[in-house]
């Protein structure tokens, strides 16, 4: 009975190890971009300068809006962490400015308000955003620029921008070059 156990567990033993062995054709675990932890931990960030009027550069978001969407390229950076921050400045058919720091995490197709720009005694600053948590990146008709931002410019097929240059090309062009 013993001999039968032996012989049947060293035949098993082959079968088990071919089972935890990796598979060599599996390719989930490489990414072509970016590497990303396991668990995900966001980086720090200051707020960057206010927005110059020279940096900013327009970008296309749809034919329903009458509002028009410009990125300052000078605030625009790619951190460690994978996040793509930027400062959004919003300008009304009816002459109104609203400017906002975000962050898109493209593998996460999220998106985060930082802070908004205010006016305080004839200067602009940074006031945080009381509410700053991450959220869906939706194409829908309203308040579509994140999409917009997120689609066509700055996370090229789900990736995220290698730098800040590719991400100011991107906008220079009106659409990332790989953007099918």
């Amino acid at each position: 009975m013993i001999r039968k156990f032996l012989i049947l567990l060293v035949g098993a033993a082959p079968a088990l190890a071919f089972a935890q062995a990796p598979d060599p054709l599996d390719n989930s675990r490489f990414s072509s971009r970016h590497e990303e932890p396991a668990t995900w931990q966001e980086g720090e960030s200051d707020l960057p300068a206010y927005p110059s009027p020279e940096n900013l550069i327009e970008f296309y978001v749809s034919a329903t809006t009458l509002n028009k969407f410009f990125v300052d390229a000078g605030t625009l950076s790619v951190g460690a962490d994978g996040v793509v921050r930027y400062v959004l400045v919003v300008r009304t058919s009816g002459g109104a400015e609203n400017t906002s720091y975000e962050g898109i995490h493209c593998r996460e197709s999220k998106w985060r308000l930082y802070a908004t720009g205010r006016m305080d005694n004839k200067e602009t600053k940074w006031a945080r955003a009381r509410i700053s948590e991450w959220r869906s990146i939706e194409n829908k008709p309203v308040n579509r620029h994140h999409a917009a931002l997120s689609r066509d410019l700055f996370c090229p097929n789900g990736d995220t921008l290698l730098n800040a240059d590719e991400g100011r090309n991107a906008l220079r062009l009106g659409k990332h070059p790989q953007v099918d």
